[in-house]
């Protein structure tokens, strides 16, 4: 006598074996690197606490930073000196110098502190990240370390150098060249950080690209619009009003933009 057999059940097992056979147990056909982990949802006020403990870390790196350089600020500051070749530097009020000592601490603990910085931002913006974009936080802080690294190199090897040749040739035979040290310490460090600034251009690409903010398809529309804003930045950033200084930090602005769209295209977005 042959057994009856639920015919319901028969087709519901069949179903469930059709469902799973392509897809073995150990392969993800539902993509769980591309989702943002559940466990990482926070409300408002909970993304206010965060931010307040990053900006709080950062603002401790840097001042660790900078009570170490102020250390050797006298070293330092022999070393920012060397692009004015024969200049003779003045302190013209009393403190003067031991101000300048403080204002150069300050802008390297920013340099020392900056793979910090770098990380609690990252850091912040993680919870909003897929498992897939989270494995390239590290590569994109120590890129972003690099470049600020490489910015600050640009400009202490290529723009100084090119701004003061103007400047001092401008006025030769002229004017006797003697320089406040206060001026002249303001003119370096802020041509030294804004172009560490703009040498970050690819790495807030690709933040934006992760966020969905931007596309590679878009940034390259913009290409017009970029080459503009460069040519405005480099006469902006630039102290000196000669051409050859201006156009050298806009060119490696848009050198680091379309190598930026470049990586942005290789992740994909």
């Amino acid at each position: 006598m042959t057994p009856e057999v639920d015919t319901d059940l028969q087709s519901d097992s069949e179903l469930s074996t059709s469902l799973w056979a392509p897809y073995p147990e150990e392969e993800d056909p539902i993509g769980e690197l591309d989702d943002v982990p559940a466990d990482e949802e926070m409300s408002f006020f909970e993304h206010l606490e965060e931010l307040r403990q990053r900006i709080f870390y950062a603002i401790i790196a840097v001042a660790l930073g900078a009570a170490g350089c102020f250390v050797y600020a006298k070293q330092i500051v022999q070393i920012l000196e060397i692009p004015a070749t024969g200049i003779k530097f003045l302190q013209l009020a009393p403190g003067e110098y031991f101000f300048v000592s403080v204002k150069v601490a300050g802008y390297c603990g920013l340099l020392v502190a900056s793979p910090v910085i770098l990380y609690q931002i990252i850091q912040f913006v993680i919870p909003g990240l897929t498992r897939r974009e989270r494995q390239l936080v590290l590569p994109v802080v120590v890129g972003a370390s690099g470049l600020f690294v490489v910015g600050i190199g640009f400009a202490y090897a290529v723009l100084i150098p090119a701004a003061l040749n103007f400047l001092i040739g401008y006025g030769e035979n002229v004017v006797e060249q003697a320089w406040s040290i206060d001026r002249y310490f303001e003119f370096v460090l802020v041509l030294l950080f804004a172009t560490g600034l703009l040498f970050e251009l690819p790495v807030v690409q690709i933040l934006l690209s992760l966020l969905g903010i931007l596309s590679s398809q878009l940034m390259l529309a913009g290409w017009k619009s970029v080459v503009v804003g460069a040519m405005v930045v480099g006469a902006i950033v630039t102290p000196s009003t000669d051409p050859l200084t201006q156009s050298l930090l806009a060119g490696a602005v848009l050198a680091l933009y379309f190598s930026g769209i470049g990586v942005v295209k290789l992740l994909g977005k």
